[in-house]
């Protein structure tokens, strides 16, 4: 089954022959490879690049092991351009090539060389692509697929979509796998046999234990105000253990290299500025984090926010949690300040929007604890409540949108709507 991610491969257009080595980063079974050998290749080919030009290696296959060492890489590559033509280099999980930096910085000196590479680990962050390739690096990140690039591939209808969406994930296998044992198993295994083998065994970690009871902890409480310094007191009251508070800092760094978990930082909206401390943790993929849990924990309104957060973030967004002070009337009739949150603040150039994942709003109560935040921001960018209900979209008499998570996510243009 092919599976469309047209938002990527234009990324990779847009990119082609800008003389920057492509750097596609994401955690591992994302489609990475999928992306670049199958769907980019696709197009290059139906573009008229004879596939002659086409110098393809996986660097994780057996075969290719030999050319992991960089002279034999350079002589294999050197040997397939026989003609000064454009000639697309297409190198998958290229860490596990030796001295990879001054390879493919030498690539980057031939005029008929256009460069990209999938890597799936901490060397490919954004803040290392421009250090290790001297401002010569452009990073794509891929992530799982958003609902509606799963859609398509489940087959059902949205509803029977959302139910195994926010179940299972957005890793591509699991779209496809025929049952739902097979999806768990999957997930199962490809946590502690793949991404957890993996920081281990990169980060050299030695308290194994600590950093699978720091997962744990994360998991269970997705979407909720945490640091390192609170971390450290709940392993000390609940497992009664001694875990320095930046030991789990520098795990929590470890989760993000490996792309498996992101950060969502404080922000201040009146002060404009943001809080250092507490963040908020959000699951990369809500599959891995529901296997980690051995999908005991399935409270469908901690999944949608995290899968808003998700999808924002696919959307090219900064995604921040917004923070409104503001002075309420105590029952005894004194004023005091309180802080309310936003769910999210939105990001991208001049564009701004605040967003609130609310399950329900059944009841006026509920409805006004959902609106209570927003009335306290007084700029003029778009504020919009997305819902569980699948309901029509509408706007109320303080411009606010309420939307269902449906379209929220089917709709790319949701958030203007």
């Amino acid at each position: 089954m092919i599976i469309k991610r047209d938002g990527y491969v234009g990324e990779l257009i847009a990119r082609r022959h800008n003389g920057l080595v492509k750097v596609i980063t994401g955690m591992r079974r994302c489609g990475k490879s999928y992306l670049l050998f199958n769907l980019y290749r696709d197009y290059l080919l139906s573009q008229g690049v004879s596939p002659e030009r086409l110098i393809e290696v996986a660097f994780d296959s057996r075969k290719n092991e030999g050319l992991r060492d960089p002279d034999a890489l350079c002589e294999y590559v050197e040997a397939r351009m026989t003609d000064p033509g454009m000639h697309y280099i297409l190198l998958d999980e290229v860490q596990l090539l030796e001295d990879f930096e001054a390879v493919l910085n030498q690539f980057l000196r031939m005029g008929n060389a256009d460069i990209y590479v999938t890597g799936s680990n901490s060397k490919f962050l954004s803040s290392d692509v421009i250090t290790e390739f001297r401002g010569r690096g452009d990073e794509v990140r891929v992530r799982p697929l958003s609902f509606a690039e799963y859609l398509p591939a489940h087959g059902g209808t949205p509803k029977e979509a959302w139910r195994d969406y926010y179940t299972y994930g957005g890793l591509p296998l699991t779209a496809t796998l025929g049952t739902e044992e097979q999806r768990a198993a999957y997930l199962a295994s490809q946590f502690q046999n793949v991404y957890f083998l993996d920081i281990i065994e990169r980060n050299k970690v030695k308290n194994v234990g600590d950093l699978d009871e720091l997962v744990n902890v994360l998991a269970s409480s997705v979407g909720s105000l945490t640091n390192p310094n609170k971390l450290a007191n709940a392993f000390k009251s609940m497992k009664q253990a001694d875990v320095a508070p930046a030991t789990i800092n520098a795990y929590i760094g470890y989760l993000q290299n490996a792309f498996l978990i992101d950060q969502a930082l404080r922000y201040d909206v009146k002060g404009k500025r943001y809080i250092n401390t507490p963040s908020k943790y959000y699951f990369t993929d809500v599959g891995i984090r529901n296997a980690r849990l051995n999908f005991r924990q399935q409270e469908e309104n901690h999944i949608m926010e995290n899968v808003i957060f998700n999808e924002l973030k696919g959307r090219g967004f900064g995604v921040d949690v917004g923070i409104v002070e503001a002075r309420e009337k105590g029952p005894e009739g004194r004023y005091a300040r309180k802080q309310l949150e936003v769910d999210f603040i939105a990001n991208r150039g001049s564009r701004r929007y605040y967003v609130q994942s609310a399950f329900a709003m059944d009841t006026p109560e509920k409805a006004e604890q959902e609106r209570k935040s927003l009335r306290h921001i007084d700029d003029s960018f778009k504020k919009i409540i997305v819902l569980r209900e699948d309901i029509k979209l509408k706007r109320d008499e303080d411009g606010f949108v309420t939307m269902g998570i449906l379209e929220f996510l089917l709709n790319p243009n949701s958030l203007d709507l």
